[in-house]
């Protein structure tokens, strides 16, 4: 054995007591190369006693007094009777005070009826959604106050930021979002004309895919896909600027994040969102006349004269008003969630989940706010 490494040795005793010897160093790292050893140590059938000596020991922490505390309660519990020699003075407190310790009885949990757990658990996390609320709502003030100081000093603003981040959250978004709003189109004119053509009124499939993409379909497809698209992007840029320490150094320059990072993805969300919401329901429109052609016979003059007759309007601006709104909230959760990472990767990927989650929630429930504000106006 090494220099100050753990050791026990057991020497069979003439008077029907087996001696354990134990040396070394009993502490965290010398101790624990012994454990299963002390797990496998039943003394011969004859033996009904056992001596510990610890006279040999050379240090002692609090993992190897608790080790040689168990041994000894083992022991006692299988039968043997067990007596404990050779203790230093040094060591006497600390193996006093551990097997006090061990002796404590742990008090069991009281079971908790299934319903109260439910009820705490439904408790706990509405308490933590009502504070992420909260959260937002201040946040959303100082984006607004913030928006208050650019607009009296415009120059504050920077338009070139705004014009980037417009090009990336509009722009580029084009192709996703056309493809994605055709098909949908194509879908609803198939489903509607699968259903209408049991009673003879296939034309109306052109109400029902004005009515339903203007009015609310068109601008919610929008928003949740640039939720999941530009929400994200919002997160995982301002959270990675965040764990590079790059936030901080923009606070200790004297400059505003909420004003450099935030203000120009808000107001570039606001502005090409209404635009993208007019592009979705154009190409789904598209699709749904495509599909009317191919399976009814529908030509485009005849959809688009019917389409007139079914919407006004005041159909597509009930739609289009929505998308500032829908935008607003979506950048506004993006970048808070960015804000709030923490100094690893892991959060930047946890955060931006949640800014997908909550950013989608957040327009379908203003949006079902909407429905019943306009209804209630009679809109």
């Amino acid at each position: 054995m090494t220099a100050g490494q753990a050791w026990m040795k057991t020497v069979p005793g003439g008077d029907g007591a087996l001696l354990l010897t134990v040396g070394g160093r009993w502490d965290l790292y010398g101790a624990q190369a012994l454990m299963n050893d002390l797990d496998a140590l039943r003394p011969p059938a004859p033996q009904t006693a056992v001596r510990l000596d610890l006279a040999a020991i050379d240090g002692l922490d609090t993992v190897g007094a608790l080790l040689l505390a168990r041994l000894a309660e083992r022991l006692r519990g299988e039968g043997y009777a067990v007596e404990v020699t050779g203790v230093r003075p040094e060591h006497r407190a600390l193996v006093d005070a551990v097997r006090e310790a061990d002796r404590v009885p742990s008090v069991p949990l009281p079971d908790e009826h299934p319903i109260i757990e439910m009820l705490e658990r439904t408790g706990r996390v509405t308490v933590r959604g009502l504070k992420r609320g909260l959260e937002l709502v201040n946040f959303l003030g100082v984006v607004t106050v913030t928006l208050a100081r650019i607009a009296v000093n415009p120059r504050r603003l920077r338009y070139r930021s705004v014009l980037f981040h417009i090009e990336q959250t509009g722009l580029n978004a084009l192709p996703i979002l056309g493809l994605l709003t055709f098909l949908i189109g194509v879908v609803m004119a198939y489903q509607g004309a699968d259903q209408l053509r049991r009673f003879g009124a296939e034309l109306l499939v052109v109400n029902l895919l004005g009515i339903s993409i203007l009015r609310e379909l068109g601008t919610l497809l929008t928003a949740i896909i640039v939720a999941g698209r530009s929400g994200s992007a919002f997160t995982a840029q301002i959270g990675t600027m965040k764990v590079n320490q790059e936030v901080d150094a923009i606070s200790t320059l004297g400059l505003d994040p909420i004003e450099l990072l935030v203000v120009p993805r808000v107001l570039a969300l606001m502005v090409a969102l209404p635009l993208l919401a007019f592009f979705a329901d154009v190409m789904a429109l598209l699709g749904g006349a495509t599909m009317s052609y191919m399976t009814l016979g529908i030509s485009f003059a005849q959809f688009i004269k019917q389409l007139q007759g079914a919407v006004g309007l005041n159909t597509f601006l009930v739609g289009v008003a929505k998308a500032p709104v829908f935008a607003l909230v979506i950048a506004m959760v993006g970048c808070y969630e960015g804000l709030r990472v923490t100094g690893s990767a892991e959060s930047v990927g946890r955060l931006t989940t949640r800014s997908v989650v909550e950013g989608i929630f957040l327009v379908i429930i203003m949006d079902a706010l909407f429905s019943i504000f306009f209804s209630f106006m009679g809109v």
